[in-house]
Parts: C-alpha cells; structure tokens; sequence
C-alpha cells in the first residue's frame, strides 16, 4: 500500500482525489466520481476535501523529508 502523500502528477485541484485513489489502489476517475456524487447529499465532504489538501504532504515534500 503506498503512503498518502498528494502527488505531484495526475493532479486536478489538490490532489487529495490522486492520493485518495493511490493509496487504495483504485482509479482517479472513480475516486472523483464518487467525490462529486457524495457533495450531492449533505454533509461536510467539501470542508473534509479542504482538510486533506491542508493535511497531506505533497509527494514532492515527503520525498525531500526522507
């Protein structure tokens, strides 16, 4: 399983929908989609998308770190 770090390619935003999908072995464009279904029913996935963004590590950081 790979670490949760944003990464620095396949980027559309933030990248949170990229670590997302990398991390659970699953595709971008799945992850995404089931984002923009999920922000049609209420509750705070839009603040929670924010949170990542702030929270994550980008890939290029995390790589520097080690």
């Amino acid at each position: 399983m790979a670490a949760l770090v944003r990464p620095s390619d396949g980027r559309m935003i933030g990248g949170v929908c990229a670590a997302l999908a990398r991390r659970y072995d699953m595709s971008v464009s799945t992850v995404r989609m089931i984002f923009l279904v999920s922000c049609l029913l209420p509750g705070p996935q839009f603040l929670l998308y924010l949170l990542l963004w702030v929270l994550l590590p980008s890939e290029d950081k995390a790589r520097t770190a080690w």
